[in-house]
């Protein structure tokens, strides 16, 4: 894997999510500031999302955009064949 499927990018855009997650701005009109909640389509919870709700069409989603789930690795043995899976094994089996 490399490019955009690099792990190192994978994380920054992990970090860049959480970072828009907090983002808040004034809006003149509403005489307020709206967050990520107040614009998000949350499908599962649209009467009150919260930040978690909110659909994210990312490539983090596979692992639920957590970093603790990304780093994870697990040994495995199918047959004959053996060794450590990660993030790239669970990326392939779920596209």
């Amino acid at each position: 894997f490399s490019g955009v499927l690099a792990l190192d990018v994978l994380d920054a855009l992990l970090e860049l999510q959480d970072e828009l997650a907090g983002t808040a701005a004034w809006a003149p009109g509403a005489g307020r500031n709206v967050t990520l909640r107040d614009v998000c389509y949350a499908p599962l919870n649209p009467a009150a999302p919260g930040v978690g709700d909110c659909a994210v069409s990312s490539v983090t989603q596979y692992f639920q955009n957590n970093r603790s789930r990304l780093a994870l690795s697990a040994w495995q043995q199918d047959g004959k064949q053996q060794g450590t899976v990660d993030w790239h094994d669970h990326l392939i089996y779920c596209v």
